[in-house]
């Protein structure tokens, strides 16, 4: 790639401070892991600076980057470190990350992009009418069709255009109930 990390994380600052992943107790946790593993990197006083809660976490956050890339090369490769180790998901996404990614993929792979599942687009009124459709169905099956639809009539008709065992059942049960 040929960056140094401090070139990365002055590419990487504007898609970390519009991170929404990353909130104030993430941040602080990359700021603690940054103190208590390299002090030289950021000092208790720098740190208790950065953590600060009166200061909104994008605001630190970025003067936070701004003071890693004045540290330089290591302090920035470090910060990525960290990043890695707390916030995967983020740190996979950046676009440093992705950039590098992209060139060491010699075949590129269609990008899936994430969408909302949309089962149909037919709006509202056809998911009305289909839910009116199953609560009449119900509320023929419920009622019975002898009660709502004049029943032994409508079997009859509907053996007319079925197999001959199929007809004689449906004939056999609408001749039933006519004799009820």
């Amino acid at each position: 790639m040929g960056d140094s990390f401090r070139e990365q994380l002055l590419e990487d600052t504007a898609f970390l401070r519009a991170e929404q992943r990353l909130d104030t107790e993430l941040v602080d946790k990359l700021i603690l892991q940054l103190n208590r593993i390299y002090p030289q990197i950021l000092t208790d006083k720098e740190a208790t600076r950065f953590r600060n809660l009166d200061v909104p976490t994008g605001v630190r956050l970025g003067e936070l980057l701004t003071h890693l890339q004045g540290k330089g090369d290591e302090a920035c490769r470090e910060f990525y470190r960290a990043l890695h180790l707390h916030v995967e998901e983020v740190y996979y996404s950046l676009p440093t990350r992705l950039r590098l990614r992209d060139s060491l993929n010699p075949l590129p792979s269609p990008q899936i992009y994430s969408q909302r599942n949309v089962l149909n687009d037919r709006g509202p009124l056809f998911f009305l009418g289909c839910f009116g459709f199953a609560v009449g169905i119900a509320f023929l099956y419920y009622y019975g069709e002898a009660k709502v639809s004049g029943g032994s009539r409508a079997l009859g008709l509907a053996a007319l255009g079925l197999k001959r065992k199929a007809q004689e059942v449906l004939i056999w049960y609408a001749e039933e109930d006519i004799m009820k």
